[in-house]
């Protein structure tokens, strides 16, 4: 099998470069590009990647830094700096890199590199599934606030609001607007705890703690991290026997039904 590769490096003509030399390898099948960590982030959790030949300076979060949130995923990629700067390589070392090459980048050094993935990726096997790539609760998401970049833990979110093409994840952090669908958290995430009740609204099960009917329509009342009064939600029908499901079938779920069970 061939890798998949992702190069990072927020300046385009070494970006470019960079792509051009990973396309000529053999061993390499596919080669995706990301102009910060921000962008890695989602491209890492849209598809599986093998390995990230990442540069060390980038604006928001630097290379060692995304490399050092790559370790807390149940199967992360092989990491590899490229970098102009020959004074990093015990800090790229220390967070796991196999291998630390220097700009201008050599074809033949590009090449051992490769040598060190693979012989990598052969002592762990691996998953195509990003969802179970990044753990069952290690996901991260980025988020941008005033230039500065920021990572929201999946398992603090309670509850996720559809707006447009974004998304608006409550956390215990607080409210981030982030560039992603509903649906596309929903599919990612359904495995996870986390449920569609309606077109709008997705929640996360563990922090339910009750239903509630309003007339002819039905709301979940949902505990939100850090507030002292629960978020009620409204269920759509067709999500309502789903989601009653869900809370009754399983024992362990900590929840409290103040509605039609």
């Amino acid at each position: 099998m061939t890798l998949v590769v992702l190069a990072v490096d927020d300046e385009p003509p070494a970006l470019d470069e960079l792509a051009y030399l990973l396309g000529r390898q053999p061993e390499v099948g596919e080669v995706h590009t990301a102009g910060d960590a921000t962008h890695a982030l989602r491209e890492l959790s849209e598809r599986r990647i093998d390995a990230i030949f990442l540069d060390i300076n980038m604006p928001g979060l630097s290379g060692l830094e995304l490399a050092g949130v790559l370790r807390q995923y149940a199967e992360p990629p092989q990491v590899v700096f490229v970098t102009a700067h020959d004074d990093k390589a015990v800090d790229a070392f220390d967070v796991g890199a196999v291998d630390y090459l220097l700009k201008p980048l050599r074809e033949q050094r590009l090449e051992q590199a490769i040598t060190r993935v693979l012989a990598g990726r052969d002592t762990a096997p691996r998953t195509s599934d990003p969802a179970v790539r990044a753990g069952a609760t290690d996901e991260v998401i980025p988020v941008e606030m005033s230039g500065v970049t920021s990572l929201v833990r999946r398992d603090s979110i309670s509850w996720v609001e559809a707006v447009g093409d974004y998304a608006r994840l409550h956390s215990d952090t607080g409210a981030h607007l982030v560039r992603i669908p509903l649906s596309t958290l929903a599919t990612r995430w359904q495995d996870h705890g986390f449920q569609r009740v309606h077109r709008s609204y997705l929640v996360a099960l563990p922090m339910v703690t009750g239903l509630r009917a309003t007339g002819s329509s039905t709301v979940v009342a949902v505990r939100a991290n850090g507030a002292s009064e629960a978020v009620e939600l409204p269920v759509s029908r067709r999500q309502l026997r789903e989601l009653k499901d869900l809370l009754i079938r399983d024992p362990m779920r900590q929840y409290r039904s103040d509605g039609e069970p």
